[in-house]
């Protein structure tokens, strides 16, 4: 049995980032999962300029103050830090428009690449804070997902698939999806928000037919 997982994330997201990684850890403990997991494109910052924006002009345009900003991220960082994820928010220099990582997303689901080029993607925004906006970079991540390297640099200099991504984003609005990460197990039951291991444990159990107490 394959269920369709479709995720709705963007790789800026901090809360698709701590979302990925309580997935992963149910994933992992249930290597026999029914899964067939596809990331679809929902941009956090749709109106970003293509050159992105300095990290701390956008954190002040979004949340007004240090204590605003502050409040923001306590939740983010705690949540990291209890899964033992590294969030280096000091190496952040820009917010990215993410299109162009979308972009690579899409040619990532052909090659059957995409979990590993989403991880990439998250790992080099979050940890590394390498602009996830430049070419350079995402062919970069393309290529350590096992992807062709020149190709994809290629591409990026291109706009193939460009109006793809964009309007399967308005799709996902259309549908209703406003904000990231939207989980939906068999293209009909919605699961919202960055939910526990624990949780995707017990959808995992409910799936394979195992009537699991509830926690």
């Amino acid at each position: 049995m394959t269920v369709p997982l479709d995720i709705f994330a963007d790789p800026v997201c901090p809360w698709c980032l701590i979302g990925k990684a309580e997935l992963d850890r149910a994933l992992e403990s249930s290597p026999g999962h029914p899964f067939a997991i596809t990331w679809r494109p929902f941009r956090l910052n749709p109106d970003m300029p293509r050159s992105g924006m300095a990290h701390t002009a956008y954190m002040l345009a979004r949340f007004k103050d240090e204590k605003g900003i502050l409040e923001a991220t306590r939740p983010v960082l705690e949540a990291a830090e209890r899964l033992g994820l590294w969030i280096n928010m000091a190496a952040i220099d820009r917010i990215p428009d993410t299109t162009d990582a979308h972009r690579l997303l899409h040619w990532a689901a052909i090659e059957g690449a995409q979990t590993p080029v989403m991880s990439g993607l998250m790992a080099a925004h979050w940890r590394e804070g390498r602009n996830i906006g430049r070419a350079d970079v995402l062919a970069d991540i393309a290529g350590a997902a096992g992807m062709d390297k020149a190709a994809v640099a290629q591409l990026l200099a291109t706009g193939a698939d460009r109006d793809t991504v964009i309007a399967a984003e308005a799709h996902a609005r259309q549908r209703g999806i406003r904000s990231v990460p939207t989980f939906i197990v068999a293209d009909t039951h919605v699961v919202p928000g960055a939910q526990s291991a624990a949780l995707w444990q017990q959808v995992i159990d409910e799936l394979a037919g195992r009537d699991m107490p509830r926690h």
